[in-house]
């Protein structure tokens, strides 16, 4: 009988203790959403967005090279700028600087990524890989 006593306190003790040490590793290592998010699960938000189309009305009228209405990407290069998808040789070619005032409005990209223009779309790319964590269209 005392036996089963001191197994159950001694069982308990070890689960409490357990979950305290797990507790404070996983305090200890100062973990941050961001810093554990992948990647690939990088997007523009409702509000970058709104930025990004907002910007896009103020500025029609001049329009810097890459983004103008005839600057659009042929059709067949259209189809393969894809969210998650890789950019082809062909789409690196029309890597173009997002404008610095758009960039002041956007918060900064997630690392190896940056924000570029290709043909009448703001991208979100990782520039290690190539690999498209987010598109918008701006017309």
């Amino acid at each position: 009988m005392k036996s089963r006593i001191w197994t159950r306190a001694l069982v308990a003790a070890l689960m409490a203790l357990g979950s305290g040490v797990a507790l404070a590793q996983e305090h200890g290592r100062g973990r941050n959403e961001d810093n554990d998010k992948d990647p690939r699960e990088y997007r523009y938000s409702r509000h970058d967005r709104d930025e990004m189309a907002a910007w896009y009305r103020g500025n029609r009228g001049d329009l810097p090279p890459g983004l103008a209405k005839k600057d659009r990407l042929p059709p067949g290069l259209e189809r393969q700028l894809r969210v998650r998808g890789t950019l082809l040789p062909g789409l690196r070619d029309q890597i173009r600087p997002c404008p610095k005032d758009l960039l002041r409005r956007l918060p900064p990209p997630p690392p190896d990524c940056e924000h570029v223009a290709i043909g009448s779309r703001i991208v979100l790319l990782n520039r290690q890989t190539f690999m498209v964590l987010d598109v918008f269209e701006l017309f």
